[in-house]
């Protein structure tokens, strides 16, 4: 590793990236007219520091003799693959149901005061993008 600091930062981004990308990331498509319903980032939803709790990093360091000569790789982007693999095995494990769509989203009708039968507002933007 070259630079502990920066890895470790590498590492935390990644994982907020991945957060991110697995609940609440959508381009949500318009389909009367095909095009974006969210096309700016006041619509887009991004994880902010309220939304991420503290992460700690920890590396096993060992050198890789097979990497290259200085043994040296990128390692933010290796950090999303676990964190959206993880984040999906809670949502099986809280809810029995095996999700492959991202982002994650509550697929549950309820029903409202009135009793009218209403989709919830999560499913209602994932019913708008299919």
């Amino acid at each position: 590793m070259l630079n502990p600091t920066t890895a470790r930062s590498q590492m935390i981004g990644g994982m907020i990236m991945a957060t991110g990308a697995a609940l609440l990331e959508a381009g949500v498509v318009d389909a009367r007219l095909g095009r974006l319903a969210n096309p700016n980032l006041a619509e887009y939803m991004l994880p902010v520091n309220a939304d991420i709790p503290d992460i700690d990093v920890l590396f096993v360091n060992e050198p890789d003799p097979y990497s290259n000569p200085l043994g040296s790789r990128g390692i933010g982007e290796m950090s999303m693959t676990g964190t959206i693999a993880a984040i999906a095995n809670a949502v099986h494990h809280a809810t029995g149901e095996r999700v492959r769509d991202l982002p994650i989203l509550i697929r549950v009708q309820r029903t409202d005061l009135i009793g009218r039968t209403a989709m919830a507002p999560s499913a209602a933007m994932a019913a708008t993008a299919r």
